[in-house]
């Protein structure tokens, strides 16, 4: 396999020293690596470093692009994917808008590999509906983004902005080049976030699910070249680029979608906190308080995995158990009763493996196996638990 050529532009953020890094770590994996880097971004890591990283020579102005190929779209014909990281709210704007009045934002007019763009800004600005609009409609023309983490910023403010680790932007990277998407063309359908059954107007019945594992499942799978859709509950996670977003509310809500989508499907991956139980009656009006005691009779929701087993007997399907005790033993029961290929256990009860973290330890369980894992992000728990379904599906 020849080898593979990344541009990367790097704009004027405090977040550019981290760009060293990522030249370093495409190198080591046997990249051939050019680094554009602009104006403002010399105000913040030098020409030197970059060049003595990638062992190629280090563009900086319209004019460098050396004699036996004058044409500013020489970097661009090179490029087998372009990543801008740190992406600057300036630099999404100029390209949003088509402005090409550099080095840079003229190649990136000419380029016509995947782009990838790593915003890190002020969280203000990250906001700024001006720039979500920006990102909104580069996504729409297939653009893509590795969102900014949440953390402490330099200027001290803490929120949403910081950039990616070099580490997942390489892993993008990675995605986006490889020659083998393993479910590229298959249909993943996938379920996440929790369900409310409501009381009243006023109140509902729902659980601490927050939606990071069955998102990072959506995210993952499409990384891997399938046609995603994600059926969520409520959360307060931006949907994964690329997937197509199918919101609920209940358990009814939830139902009604999986049936709609589950026959076209090839693998269904039921990581939604469903509600059990809901309120037998909704009450029109909030409920008073009217004594120190009240009555509310609960009624079963549908089992979704339940009818999905029996109605589509092709489909590849995958559970969770969220357990606090007994977890093996409690994820083995449902596998069988379900009829699922496969289910995947954690302790929701353990700070580091519950609802609300950013990581998981799981156990996935088949028929004939129990495979542990140690404690590891729910993006990496994704692709184990979506390396198994690709074994099953093919």
């Amino acid at each position: 396999m020849s080898k593979k050529t990344v541009v990367l532009g790097v704009t004027g953020g405090i977040a550019a020293y981290k760009s060293a890094e990522i030249v370093s770590r495409l190198k080591k994996q046997g990249y051939d690596v050019f680094v554009v880097l602009t104006g403002h971004g010399q105000k913040f890591i030098t020409k030197t470093t970059f060049q003595s990283i990638s062992q190629n020579q280090v563009y900086t102005d319209m004019f460098d692009i050396p004699q036996h190929d004058t044409e500013h779209i020489a970097l661009a014909k090179r490029a087998d994917v372009f990543v801008v990281a740190p992406a600057t709210a300036n630099i999404l704007g100029k390209v949003a808008c088509g402005i090409a009045d550099d080095l840079l934002t003229t190649t990136l007019m000419a380029v016509k590999s995947p782009v990838i763009f790593a915003p890190a800004m002020n969280t203000a600005m990250y906001e700024n509906k001006v720039v979500q609009q920006n990102i909104k409609n580069l996504e729409g023309l297939g653009y893509h983004f590795i969102k900014p983490q949440q953390g402490r910023l330099a200027c001290g403010d803490v929120g949403k902005g910081k950039m990616a680790e070099p580490s997942d932007i390489v892993e993008e990277i990675n995605g986006l080049l490889s020659q083998k998407q393993a479910l590229k063309g298959k249909n993943i359908l996938v379920t996440a976030g929790p369900t409310q059954e409501p009381i009243d107007p006023f109140r509902f019945i729902t659980n601490h699910s927050s939606g990071k594992m069955g998102y990072a499942i959506a995210e993952t799978a499409k990384s891997l070249g399938a046609n995603v859709t994600l059926i969520s509950g409520p959360t307060h996670l931006e949907k994964p680029t690329g997937v197509e977003y199918v919101p609920i509310l209940t358990a009814d809500d939830m139902l009604k979608a999986v049936k709609s989508y589950a026959q076209s499907s090839d693998a269904l991956i039921m990581s939604a906190a469903i509600s059990d139980y809901a309120p037998k009656m909704y009450h029109e009006k909030k409920v008073k308080k009217k004594s120190d005691n009240l009555t509310l009779e609960l009624t079963k929701t549908p089992d979704i995995l339940q009818y999905i087993s029996t109605s589509c007997p092709g489909l590849v399907k995958v559970g969770f158990a969220a357990e606090t005790d007994n977890i093996i033993e409690y994820a083995k029961e449902k596998l069988i009763k379900k009829k699922l290929d496969l289910i995947v256990a954690n302790d929701i009860s353990d700070d580091k493996s519950g609802f609300k973290s950013d990581t998981n330890q799981i156990t996935i369980i088949s028929e004939k196996e129990v495979m542990p894992f140690e404690i590891m992000s729910k993006h990496d728990c994704a692709k184990k638990i979506l390396d198994k379904v690709i074994n099953l599906i093919n």
